[in-house]
């Protein structure tokens, strides 16, 4: 029986590693077993982030509830944020910016293109009382890079929260957040971190910490940080996603972050470079390296023939239905791109494209010899 293949951008497919400690018998979360390997996991955690602070937490929920933890326990009702909406996921900083009472001011950046930092500066020149900045690193549903640093020092330069989604960003590039002055970070499991979903993160900075408001009950750092830290949770943990995140971690560290973005850079470039020999587009202006967005009005179609030679990609969503499909690097070896690059041409060829065989793998392989990845 054939095995599908996924390169959507959540789930991404488990290394064998992280598919092993999940398949352990569970332990029980109230036990001195448990408290070690969740300190060990803190330690992991404080050296992917590149920063000693012990300010952060995981959530037993999707990124989305990290996201809203951090407009409940920084923003009090009433105050004003900038939300930069540049696809359904700023969309998403909007939406929970408007249901917790916030006063977003939505700066809306063309699907597919990046936030410009001097347009925001202008806008917080403009806008005195605001209070934060709400972005995405990389915004999956486009594929487009928001510049994460230059936003971040916008935000220092004005005394205002820098609160960056990374969810498609960690594990994947190199994330210094003390030095790029991001204040809060959430990300989510079923992404770079390689793992199911079910767990996000939310790390926060000093400046971030003075700004702590208790809005909330599930939610709350305050709770969830005082346990935390003492090797517990507030609530029932997601013990074997816990576990497991140990070992993702691990695997992250031991290639060794600048590795692991160069890894991603390099898959991302080839893929990008493939599609367009055969006649592709790609749709995001400054790519994310997590995931490559590519236009082709025939996408839904590309999809369906790509799924019955077992190969799963992501389509639009909203206004991107039907005009762009998406592919994931995260977690991916360079040679399953290979592979991917190929299945791609065999699929156009069957779907009747104007392609030479070869030319994609031809390009992709030698984007990857140029970046000394092989």
């Amino acid at each position: 029986m054939r095995q599908e293949r996924i390169f959507t951008p959540g789930p991404v497919e488990l290394p064998e590693r992280v598919r092993e400690s999940l398949g352990r018998q569970i332990i029980h979360h109230r036990t001195e077993e448990f408290r070690r390997a969740f300190l060990e996991l803190r330690e992991l955690f404080k050296r992917l982030m590149d920063d000693p602070s012990e300010n952060f937490v995981f959530f037993t929920a999707s990124g989305t509830g990290a996201m809203e933890s951090a407009v409940l326990n920084f923003f009090r009702e009433g105050e004003k944020v900038l939300v930069v909406k540049g696809g359904k996921f700023g969309e998403r900083w909007l939406k929970l910016a408007h249901h917790w009472g916030l006063k977003p001011l939505a700066y809306e950046v063309e699907w597919g293109k990046s936030a410009d930092p001097q347009r925001i500066r202008e806008l917080l020149r403009e806008n005195p009382d605001c209070r934060g900045v709400l972005f995405q690193i990389s915004e999956t549903s486009t594929g487009a890079y928001h510049p994460a640093e230059d936003i971040g020092n916008v935000c220092k330069e004005f005394d205002v929260l820098c609160v960056a989604d990374a969810i498609t960003a960690l594990g994947v590039y190199y994330i210094k957040p003390a030095l790029w002055a991001l204040d809060v970070v959430v990300g989510g499991s079923q992404k770079g971190f390689l793992l199911p979903p079910g767990l996000s993160t939310l790390w926060f900075s000093e400046k971030a910490e003075k700004r702590l408001v208790d809005r909330a009950f599930y939610f709350s750092l305050k709770k969830e940080l005082s346990k935390q830290r003492e090797g517990q949770t507030a609530w029932t943990p997601a013990i074997s996603l816990i576990l497991a995140m140990k070992e993702s971690l691990q695997m992250l560290l031991e290639e060794g972050m600048e590795s692991v973005e160069k890894r991603h850079r390099a898959i991302s470039e080839g893929t990008l470079r493939a599609m367009e020999v055969l006649g592709l587009k790609r749709f995001a202006h400054i790519p994310s390296i997590s995931v490559s967005a590519i236009s082709s009005e025939r996408s839904e179609d590309i999809r369906r023939e790509l799924l019955r030679l077992g190969i799963r990609v992501a389509g639009g969503q909203d206004e991107l239905k039907g005009r762009i499909f998406r592919i994931s690097h995260m977690g991916m070896d360079p040679k399953d791109g290979l592979m991917l690059v190929g299945m791609v041409e065999v699929t156009l060829k069957r779907l009747g494209f104007d392609v030479n065989l070869g030319e994609g793998v031809k390009a992709y392989t030698r984007t990857l010899m140029e970046r000394e990845l092989w």
